[in-house]
């Protein structure tokens, strides 16, 4: 393993957004990169989506930096991180990189989280519940367990035919094109389907970045009882229009918890991470 060391770059009056920092850290053979926003005293750790990486949070420096530094790193995959450990993620990596990109682990913090971010910061809950003061989740990955998602990357027959179907997609295309005639999936769901397999390349990359997040399981039920005996406040935000992540889901979640979770929905489909929402995402930490 190699000795951790980190390489900065720093960015002044980076657009309207002040100062950013890109930091590039060695660890095990991979080259992790990660940007700090703001120079607050409060810690908020911040996990991109699918397809996104750390930059995608510029937009909330000028409106949290104050309070908050924000550290988001681009995941396994993603940006311009470099992982060679195979596709394979653990919490512990995680965790290990959290010291090496902020502060101990130990230290109060706050998660921000966006689609498959969420999926990252519950996981985080789960694992480290005393070190967590607040989390915001917009259109989050995580929060029910997906039959196929499961199957495909838990367990062996699963990830074989998820492998075979990257590769060969014709029959998973026309299956999907029947339920749609049997109107069993909408035609937004489909588009977005087509959008990540018609190309090659977009198949194995998604491919690539499932299965190595494959051990980010939490158990819902878990997630409930350590949010109610911490007393650790959660709002989740979502499109009334986003065709994958339904707010009904943050609805079902908020269920026996409903002093802690709060549920705000936009007029929005599921790109909320947007500057134009940046003022209602920002006064989710303040309020």
């Amino acid at each position: 393993m190699k000795p951790p060391s980190v390489e900065e770059t720093i960015f002044p009056d980076f657009d309207t957004f002040g100062s950013m920092e890109q930091h590039s850290v060695e660890y095990k053979n991979s080259t992790i990169n990660y940007y700090r926003f703001g120079s607050g005293a409060k810690l908020l750790f911040a996990f991109h989506g699918y397809g996104e990486d750390g930059l995608s949070f510029r937009i909330l420096e000028s409106s949290l930096g104050k309070e908050y530094t924000i550290i988001a790193p681009d995941l396994p995959f993603h940006g311009i991180t470099e992982w060679r450990e195979g596709l394979d993620f653990t919490v512990n990596e995680l965790l290990d990189l959290l010291v090496l990109c902020g502060r101990p682990i130990s230290e109060p913090m706050s998660l921000l989280g966006y689609s498959m971010g969420g999926r990252i910061a519950l996981q985080l809950l789960q694992t480290i519940p005393g070190s967590i003061k607040k989390i915001v989740l917009i259109a989050p990955d995580g929060l029910h367990h997906n039959f196929w998602h499961s199957f495909a990357t838990q367990t062996w027959l699963g990830s074989k035919l998820f492998s075979y179907t990257m590769h060969h997609t014709g029959w998973l295309l026309v299956l999907m094109r029947l339920a749609t005639r049997l109107r069993l999936f909408n035609k937004n769901l489909i588009n977005f389907v087509h959008y990540y397999l018609d190309d090659v390349s977009s198949r194995l990359i998604l491919y690539r970045r499932w299965t190595t997040l494959r051990k980010f399981n939490t158990s819902i039920g878990l997630l409930k009882k350590i949010i109610r005996e911490n007393h650790i406040p959660i709002t989740l935000l979502f499109g009334r229009y986003d065709p994958i992540i339904l707010t009904k889901r943050g609805l079902n979640f908020q269920k026996g918890i409903k002093e802690f979770v709060t549920v705000k929905e936009l007029e929005a489909g599921h790109q909320i991470l947007k500057e134009k929402y940046s003022q209602e995402i920002t006064a989710m930490f303040t309020a």
